[in-house]
């Protein structure tokens, strides 16, 4: 059964293009393991930015997080600052 998350980013002054180049490394592999990126918001002030993800199941976001190269573009997500919180979410 398709899990989708909600990922909440909190970004410092000054972190915001560290955190684009993480994404621009990241966000292209969820494909690979069955995810979606439903939706992709920023706050006007650039300090919050969430993402909507769907994948198959919770393993396969595990095989997502595992990935190497999502852990070799890791130094640029630490050097934003940005402080991630992903939530596992339903419809109401």
């Amino acid at each position: 059964m398709a899990v989708t998350y909600l990922m909440l980013a909190r970004l410092p002054e000054g972190g915001l293009g560290a955190f684009d180049s993480y994404e621009s490394a990241v966000l292209p592999l969820l494909a690979e393991y069955g995810g979606r990126l439903e939706r992709r918001l920023r706050t006007l002030d650039d300090q919050v930015e969430a993402h909507l993800i769907t994948f198959p199941s919770s393993e396969d976001l595990a095989a997502y997080r595992a990935d190497p190269r999502r852990s070799a573009a890791a130094p640029l997500l630490e050097s934003s600052g940005a402080a991630v919180e992903l939530l596992a979410v339903r419809d109401v």
